[in-house]
């Protein structure tokens, strides 16, 4: 009976040892799913047609008269350039000019004095070379002051020109 605990022993030691000598079994291999086909990216949109940029709008701007005068000054000039060279960029833009007073004279006299003024600032712009179709002028005369005092300040701020921009187009029909 000896023989049969050595056969058990040298049995259990041969499991053992196959046990640790033989490598695991390889996991099954897995069916692979087709690996879905790269998707390309959306088209690019077409890019929109370059517009050349637009021309900055023409701004509003006064210029000033001396007491009972529409002779131009240096700094009117000039100011009137620059307002002639914004209003080039912009063809489709119409200018009003628009002659005031101050209050001192007659309402008649004022009226004929604006509109001296504003058809001095027109000239000047026409020289310059502004199309005179595109220039208005109108006379308020002392009935628009900027400034509501009776005093020398109020006055020099009332002895203007405003030249404005409309939003009128060129070449449209009236419906008057």
């Amino acid at each position: 009976m000896r023989s049969f605990p050595s056969i058990l022993a040298l049995t259990a030691a041969a499991a053992i040892a196959c046990a640790h000598s033989q490598p695991e079994p390889a996991p099954a291999p897995q069916p692979q799913a087709a690996a879905p086909a790269p998707v390309a990216p959306p088209p690019a949109a077409a890019p929109e047609p370059q517009r050349p940029p637009k021309a900055p709008d023409v701004q509003p701007v006064s210029i000033y008269f001396e007491f009972d005068s529409a002779v131009l000054s240096p700094d009117s000039r000039s100011a009137l350039q620059s307002f002639f060279d914004s209003a080039q960029n912009r063809p489709d833009t119409r200018v009003r000019v628009e002659g005031n007073c101050d209050e001192r004279g007659t309402r008649e006299y004022n009226l004929a004095l604006g509109q001296r003024r504003a058809d001095a600032a027109r000239s000047y712009l026409v020289q310059l070379g502004l199309d005179a179709s595109r220039l208005s002028t109108v006379s308020y005369g002392n009935e628009r002051p900027r400034a509501m005092g009776h005093d020398p300040e109020s006055w020099r701020e009332n002895r203007r020109d405003d030249l404005v921009p409309t939003a009128e187009a060129i070449g449209r029909a009236d419906s008057r």
